[in-house]
């Protein structure tokens, strides 16, 4: 006789028990005491007390860091775009690939999870600098198209390196580098499900390639471009270490914010603010999408 396994509590105790323990004693503690942080005020150089005051919060939404704020947002949306342009022909590429380079694609793809995100943000810095592998390479051509140019009496100049570095241009294309695997894979995984006949059958009917993938491959992927969006977006919001080593004092973002305000001004209660703030606007956009998307599916229903 088979025992249901709704009735087996001693065994759902042991397997799921540490992992719920973990969590709250790591996670979910340490997060609500960041949250009634944000409801108190500094009472000495080290120790917070928890009035209830809501003074952070309107300090939090001053339009110097509402400004942070949408920069943060623009910043991370911009990133998800590109991702989701560069990364479907990417996704589509390696889902049409034989068996054998299929999997050396999604190896290139994962390759960059084997390696430190600080290194990696390094090795960009050596690309991007005044110094770096971009502006070596544009100054070779521009040298050479000098020498051409020289022979006919038109000489170019002195080459001038582009600034790539410290600015906004290096915080996006960093972001997008650092996010763009996320958005490869989800993508990858939609369109690997897909039925070949169908697309055969668009063909057949005369849509060619275009109307195939805007009416049939575009429509079928939904759900592995909602996913990828998803995961592309939300940690991009909170990212820290690419503005802070790619971006200058006007590419700052909220976390590079918060950071300062626990590690430097050493104010944990407006830090907590501005971070639950953030958080509360991720909830809200992630319930946006929910609705949207369970509306789409009764339409279609």
């Amino acid at each position: 006789m088979t025992q249901s396994w709704s009735k087996a509590w001693g065994m759902f105790a042991v397997v799921f028990g540490p992992p719920v323990v973990w969590l709250a004693a790591f996670f979910l503690v340490p997060l609500a005491i960041i949250w009634a942080y944000s409801f108190g005020e500094n009472t000495s150089l080290t120790q917070i007390g928890v009035t209830g005051t809501l003074a952070n919060y309107a300090h939090a939404v001053r339009p110097l860091y509402l400004g942070i704020i949408w920069k943060s947002f623009w910043f991370a949306g911009l990133t998800t775009i590109l991702c989701l342009v560069a990364g479907f022909p990417v996704a589509i590429a390696i889902t049409f690939a034989r068996e054998k380079t299929r999997v050396w694609l999604l190896l290139l793809i994962m390759l960059p999870f084997w390696t430190n995100l600080l290194i990696r943000t390094y090795a960009l810095m050596a690309v991007l600098r005044d110094e770096g592998y971009i502006n070596f390479a544009l100054a070779f051509l521009w040298h050479s198209a000098g020498h051409v140019t020289a022979a006919f009496g038109h000489p170019l100049g002195a080459f001038r390196p582009l600034e790539l570095l410290h600015n906004n241009f290096a915080v996006i294309f960093g972001l997008v580098y650092v996010q763009l695997p996320f958005m490869v894979l989800p993508l990858y995984a939609a369109l690997d499900r897909l039925d070949r006949s169908l697309l055969e059958a668009s063909l057949d009917l005369g849509h060619g390639h275009l109307g195939t993938f805007a009416r049939v491959v575009i429509p079928l992927a939904i759900p592995g471009i909602v996913s990828g969006v998803l995961i592309t977006f939300i940690p991009t919001i909170g990212a820290y270490l690419t503005p802070d080593l790619l971006g200058g004092p006007s590419s700052q973002m909220i976390a590079n914010v918060i950071e300062n305000q626990f590690k430097n001004a050493n104010d944990w209660p407006f830090g907590a603010a501005l971070s639950f703030l953030l958080m509360y606007m991720t909830f809200i956009a992630m319930a946006v999408q929910g609705v949207l998307s369970r509306d789409r599916r009764e339409r279609q229903a």
